[in-house]
């Protein structure tokens, strides 16, 4: 897949890159971009939701009256859940929500994801983005002259930069990461897949054969 590298004034360089077919026409398969969604957005929650038990509430552990002889039910203490201030049942305890997916189903969720953006035409290679000093302002004006301004954006570095990531991390639709970090749930949920010109020829690095 040849795609035409840009300049930051949004023009063509006369430069394109090779997105190997391994990873960008691959089919998609969409049961495994399910469970890697399913799996990121479940280890965002914490899972510390708790509730008191009657053991763990405040009040009396005295009996309320005899078990027998009064033409009432059985009761015991004041902490029984049935009363006002009593214990909870069954409530939820400190849990994790995370789960368990193989290295392979992972990659493959994250090759499928991958696909769907070259399908949609929604992947853009610019050359590589250098700052002396954060400036938002800067950025912006980029993501202007590249006509992606507002649009969801993934933008993929090779590796961090202090300047471009303070940069980009106030624009409230671009999310800033690694090329090593970037996870399924990120490529689904944005727009456009803007990937900087080193990181788009690590895509072929890694396709390479290791020589005998």
């Amino acid at each position: 897949m040849q795609v035409d590298v840009l300049n930051t004034q949004g023009q063509k360089t006369g430069r394109t890159i090779e997105l190997p077919e391994e990873i960008f026409g691959t089919e998609p398969n969409d049961h495994v971009i399910y469970l890697a969604v399913k799996q990121y957005l479940a280890a965002q929650r914490q899972g510390t939701h708790k509730v008191k038990t009657r053991m763990e509430v405040k009040g009396s552990s005295k009996k309320l009256h005899k078990q027998k002889g009064t033409g009432g039910s059985r009761k015991g203490n004041i902490r029984n859940p049935l009363y006002k201030g009593g214990g909870s049942i069954f409530g939820p305890k400190p849990h994790r929500y995370d789960i368990k997916l193989n290295r392979k189903v992972k990659d493959l969720a994250k090759i499928s994801a991958l696909t769907y953006k070259a399908k949609e035409n929604a992947i853009m290679v610019v050359e590589d983005v250098t700052m002396e000093a954060p400036k938002t302002k800067q950025f912006t004006s980029i993501l202007k002259q590249l006509s992606i301004s507002g649009k969801k954006t993934l933008f993929v570095l090779p590796e961090y930069n202090d300047n471009v990531y303070l940069s980009l991390r106030n624009v409230p639709a671009v999310n800033g990461t690694l090329l090593s970090d970037m996870n399924t749930y990120d490529i689904v949920n944005a727009n456009v897949l803007l990937l900087t010109e080193s990181a788009a020829k690590m895509f072929s690095i890694e396709e390479e054969p290791a020589e005998a």
